[in-house]
């Protein structure tokens, strides 16, 4: 097993991920088992197949968070690509999930480190959403939501419904009802709740975000932060191919930078792509009973 720190270039930072560099003779079951082990948002598995296949579809990965397996998320993607490109120069990695065949194309500036870029699929925009609605199942008024942008549930592999708040301080004071917010998600089509606002940290990033979901919180979502991406560019948030800065997980002590951008064509948002950097924390061995 290799564990790595996604989205960050310092160790113990961003989102932890486990690898299992070969899967092959484990069962859902037991694959299942190895992620509440774990006990990370996510863990993956890597089943090394036919080279050929993997040329034409990418190397076959499946993903479990500590609850269920996921057709695509987003930190996993960029992590997993990094442990199959290792120590060589490759310029892409491909990888077969779920959701069909994603793409991981690295670059390395002089001096820096290695940096990951991967495509998502195309997003489809779904439902829009009242702020009294959704401030129902947290501690906000629908004073405290931007009013400026809407709350829409957007999919590039996985729904994510992305709810603008006003201010910082709103959105760090944040609570949820998991409860009665899966209730709500469960009727209107979405998966998870992503929550943003335009006041950040860092003076380098477009957006502050968080994630609250099952297993506490999300130090980094990929796939939410693609969703947001196509979002920003749908709602004039970002320029079309314009490369911006999510931050998150500041609030857990594991701050993340993700980068993302999407294009806009002929009033189309296509092109998702969502980076950033890894580091390889350690690795180890599992012992599992006959």
């Amino acid at each position: 097993m290799v564990q790595v720190d996604v989205f960050t270039n310092r160790a113990l930072t961003g989102n932890a991920l486990a690898v299992f560099p070969d899967g092959r003779g484990l069962s859902t079951e037991q694959m299942q088992a190895l992620a509440r082990e774990t006990n990370l948002s996510e863990t993956t598995f890597i089943l090394p197949g036919d080279t050929v296949a993997e040329k034409e579809r990418g190397v076959r990965v499946r993903i479990f968070t500590v609850q269920e397996e996921l057709p695509f998320a987003g930190h996993p993607t960029l992590g997993t690509a990094f442990v199959l490109r290792g120590q060589s120069e490759a310029p892409e990695v491909q990888l077969a999930l779920n959701v069909g065949t994603v793409p991981v194309r690295f670059e390395q500036p002089l001096g820096q480190p290695v940096f990951g870029e991967m495509t998502q699929k195309d997003p489809e925009f779904g439902a829009t959403h009242d702020a009294q609605s959704v401030a129902a199942f947290t501690n906000l008024s629908p004073a405290d939501f931007d009013g400026s942008v809407p709350i829409q549930t957007v999919s590039t592999g996985m729904p994510f419904t992305i709810t603008a708040i006003s201010s910082l301080q709103k959105l760090q004071s944040l609570r949820l009802d998991l409860n009665r917010a899966n209730e709500y998600l469960a009727k209107s089509g979405g998966k998870f709740l992503y929550f943003v606002c335009r006041e950040t940290v860092d003076p380098d990033a477009r957006l502050h975000a968080r994630m609250l979901f099952y297993n506490g919180e999300d130090p980094a979502t990929g796939s939410a932060a693609g969703c947001c991406a196509a979002w920003m560019v749908a709602h004039g948030v970002a320029a079309g191919d314009e490369r911006v800065l999510i931050e998150q997980g500041i609030e857990m002590q594991r701050p993340s930078r993700i980068f993302v951008r999407a294009e806009n064509k002929d009033n189309h948002v296509v092109n998702v792509r969502v980076g950033g950097n890894c580091v390889e924390v350690l690795r180890g061995e599992v012992t599992l009973p006959m």
